[in-house]
């Protein structure tokens, strides 16, 4: 009898190691963002350091901005980090968020084959542009509704070529990686953010062309996904993933990522 009541004690004890161990394991939040974070290497370098920090897994769908803003607004995400500051605006005030949050930034540059057919070279998109669609050269649109696409689309409306900007453009509706490696394929033309472009191993024949325009600028932003909207999503680890990635140790993180001793993102948030 002893010996029974002493295996039951054994097996509460067991079974409350297991309910620890699996609570322990569900400190999980869901991600959607945008491809150039986990393309570029950012992900793999800073997602290690905060899950050791916290204790929390955080789990990524990296999709183009408009993708990844459709799946937070549906609740399939506790978080989302991206890079399309009025869209992310629309999405706090329509209530799916109770914050927006800047991150950090780097720029959009304009790539294209070394030997430079459209002659575009220089720190001027809209002139670039212009050139591009005036010959017809082969332009790589990502055609995804990610942030980098809706930056190209901007550009083009301020060259005045929307909807115009030449034979030779092609839309691929893919991410960036894909994009680039067809621009490469076809010695093409392709708006990249320079984190991305600086972490892509098939260059090819291809280089930056365009770079230093102010109007290149590449802002991120995080959100908490409203649990008002959702009671489901994990809100408080999501906030804790906001509070680390906008803290003095999340920042530095950022900072200290760099491919060949240039860095690929530079930190901004607004601590006040």
């Amino acid at each position: 009898m002893k010996l029974l009541k002493f295996s039951r004690s054994v097996l509460l004890l067991c079974l409350s190691s297991v309910a620890l161990t699996v609570s322990a394991q569900d400190k999980t939040i869901q991600m959607a963002s945008t491809t150039s974070t986990e393309q570029s290497g950012l992900f793999a370098h800073l997602l290690p350091k905060f899950q050791a920090a916290t204790g929390i897994t955080v789990k990524v769908t990296a999709v183009g901005t408009g993708q990844a803003i459709d799946i937070a607004k549906r609740g399939d995400a506790d978080v989302l980090f991206v890079h399309n500051q009025s869209a992310e605006e629309k999405f706090v005030a329509e209530g799916y968020s109770v914050k927006r949050y800047p991150v950090m930034y780097n720029d959009f540059v304009l790539i294209g084959p070394k030997a430079d057919p459209a002659n575009v070279a220089g720190n001027d998109i809209t002139a670039a542009l212009k050139k591009i669609a005036s010959v017809n050269a082969s332009f790589i649109s990502r055609g995804d509704r990610s942030g980098t696409h809706s930056a190209e689309l901007r550009h083009w409306d301020a060259a005045g070529l929307k909807d115009a900007q030449g034979k030779g453009y092609r839309a691929c509706g893919c991410g960036m990686g894909p994009a680039l490696n067809m621009a490469s394929a076809m010695n093409a033309y392709v708006l990249s953010d320079r984190a991305t472009w600086l972490n892509f191993g098939n260059p090819g024949d291809l280089k930056i062309v365009v770079s230093g325009d102010k109007r290149l600028f590449n802002q991120y932003g995080v959100m908490v996904v409203n649990p008002a909207k959702h009671p489901h999503v994990n809100a408080a680890d999501a906030q804790a993933f906001v509070d680390w990635i906008t803290s003095p140790k999340g920042q530095s993180t950022i900072a200290a990522y760099k491919i060949n001793d240039e860095s690929l993102f530079f930190p901004n948030a607004d601590t006040r």
